[in-house]
């Protein structure tokens, strides 16, 4: 998958585009449908399956402070594009304030200009609204299509388990632990993607070393202890993870924190990029009198993670 992340470079792609268009936070079984509408629309003529998205999220820009919890932050949704999708180019935009005061129909041309192969086909959400004051939409789009002689589709919501597919209804989901509905509603089992930093290495005296994780802002399930399955540096390992303070450890921690035991890992992975499933509830995060006590607990959280897993 070729990676783009200024307008002006779809000028490099062979013609004609097949846009697929969206912020696509979390790539659920809704973005999916639009993303499959346009690799449809390439494989039956021919062109370039081509999803346009936008970094960061815009509501982080026009409204940080009603910002939500990602499902994906730009690196784990690319990494899904790449590895579920199998599109031919994604373009990352470059979402600031200059550029949200482009109105919609401002965008499309700009897409057009620098399409120089021609756009075929544009796909979106049929309720989706983009641009300035939200002045674009499928009507937009459609009479633009007329004029610059491209094809729009809208592409209708999906449903799954009786509700509306949505990421503000996985976030709700993933919040409460509720993975089953999230995984349903997304397609896919529910991860978290971030990378591993050094940390106080507590765990390796215990015999428990852990991988400490930054999450990109990323939505997580309630604190606790749970049994995992990490991705990444070419590898894959099962384990057991504490979201949460550690409140045994001396001071605490003012954020939460996402530690992973990584079962048969013999090796440092510190910077690595990976994705943590989080595959099933164990316990809630608890304070013991001491570390003797906690390393018992670690013991039986292993027992039970391999169980599970």
């Amino acid at each position: 998958m070729e990676v783009l992340y200024d307008i002006a470079d779809l000028e490099r792609l062979p013609g004609p585009l097949h846009l697929a268009i969206g912020v696509f936070d979390g790539v659920h079984l809704g973005h999916q449908a639009v993303i499959q509408a346009a690799k449809d629309s390439a494989a039956s003529i021919g062109g370039t399956s081509v999803v346009v998205t936008f970094d960061p999220h815009p509501v982080q820009v026009l409204s940080p402070q009603n910002a939500p919890r990602l499902l994906t932050a730009s690196a784990h949704k690319l990494s899904i594009l790449d590895r579920f999708m199998k599109v031919d180019s994604a373009l990352f935009i470059s979402f600031n304030r200059e550029f949200s005061e482009q109105t919609g129909e401002e965008f499309i041309r700009a897409l057009i200009k620098y399409a120089h192969g021609g756009i075929s086909r544009i796909c979106v959400g049929e309720q989706w609204q983009f641009g300035k004051g939200r002045s674009g939409d499928i009507a937009l789009l459609k009479k633009l299509g007329d004029e610059l002689s491209f094809s729009v589709t809208g592409v209708r919501t999906v449903e799954a388990r009786g509700m509306r597919v949505s990421s503000t209804r996985i976030r709700e989901a993933v919040g409460a632990g509720d993975f089953s509905i999230a995984s349903a509603l997304i397609g896919r089992s529910y991860t978290v993607f971030g990378t591993v930093i050094e940390g106080q290495k507590l765990g390796r005296t215990i015999g428990f070393p852990t991988a400490n994780f930054t999450v990109n802002h990323e939505q997580l399930p309630p604190t606790g202890v749970y049994a995992v399955r990490a991705r990444g540096a070419g590898d894959s390992w099962d384990g057991v993870a504490n979201l949460g303070y550690r409140p045994t450890v001396k001071g605490g921690e003012i954020k939460r924190l996402l530690e992973v035991h990584l079962f048969d890992l013999d090796y440092e992975i510190y910077g690595e990029e990976m994705e943590v499933e989080f595959v099933q509830y164990i316990r809630p995060e608890q304070k013991f009198e001491g570390v003797d006590a906690l390393k018992e607990q670690i013991g039986r959280d292993v027992g039970d993670a391999k169980r599970i897993l």
